[in-house]
């Protein structure tokens, strides 16, 4: 069980706080999936998820706020999609490492784009703008991960003790939130943006400094 685990999950270092838990889930839910299920399908159902999301913004602009709550299976269903994809694919033995790096970071990116695109939609006036800011904030920290991957060779998804999974639930909290509280969605997009733009300032100083030591590194 333990070899098993290992070679599931030594493709990429993780820091977040729930990757114990997290990855003991989904080894039992690997055991769980049907054959005819393929790693595609997975990233298809996590896609589907990320829809959910958007979805749910729109009818909660349109008929109460209340349906946020859908929005909250949505991030589920897509924790579920993109956590067994690749994951999948190690587990029979039939992983396409580079194949699934491109599709798993293009999916990744239509997901943040819808999530933000649906809250674009429920905010209102200025507040519009922190969708904005979100997308471009994540797709940052998506930036800094690549280029610490091409400089490193360490692929690291996470920030600290932070990582998507985090993320999904802290979502998740907001969501419930607004259902309860009109209006204080506003304030917690607010927070989320200074904060991803102050995790993204600091992670790209350090990459300066790693890249300046590669290159002298090279150069000797």
């Amino acid at each position: 069980m333990a070899v098993v685990h290992q070679k599931l999950f030594t493709d990429r270092e993780r820091t977040n706080i729930l990757r114990g838990g997290e990855q003991k889930l989904i080894l039992f839910l690997l055991k769980k999936v049907p054959g005819w299920v393929t790693p595609n399908f997975m990233t298809g159902i996590g896609m589907l998820g990320s829809v959910v999301v958007f979805v749910a913004f729109i009818l909660a602009y349109h008929y109460g706020n209340t349906h946020l709550l859908i929005g909250i299976g949505g991030l589920l269903i897509n924790w579920l999609g993109d956590s067994l994809d690749g994951r999948l694919a190690y587990y029979r033995h039939i992983p396409r490492k580079w194949y699934g790096f491109t599709l798993d970071i293009v999916m990744d990116w239509l997901s943040i784009v819808l999530i933000g695109l649906g809250y674009y939609f429920y905010a209102s006036g200025p507040y519009q703008v922190l969708a904005f800011l979100f997308v471009v904030l994540y797709g940052w920290s998506m930036i800094i991960a690549l280029l610490r991957y091409k400089i490193t060779g360490n692929y690291r998804i996470d920030t600290g003790h932070l990582g998507p999974t985090e993320l999904r639930v802290i979502i998740s909290l907001i969501l419930l939130a607004e259902s309860l509280i009109t209006g204080i969605i506003g304030y917690f997009a607010m927070a989320i943006s200074a904060l991803l733009l102050i995790i993204n300032t600091v992670d790209t100083q350090k990459l300066l400094k790693e890249g300046d030591a590669r290159d002298k590194a090279d150069r000797v």
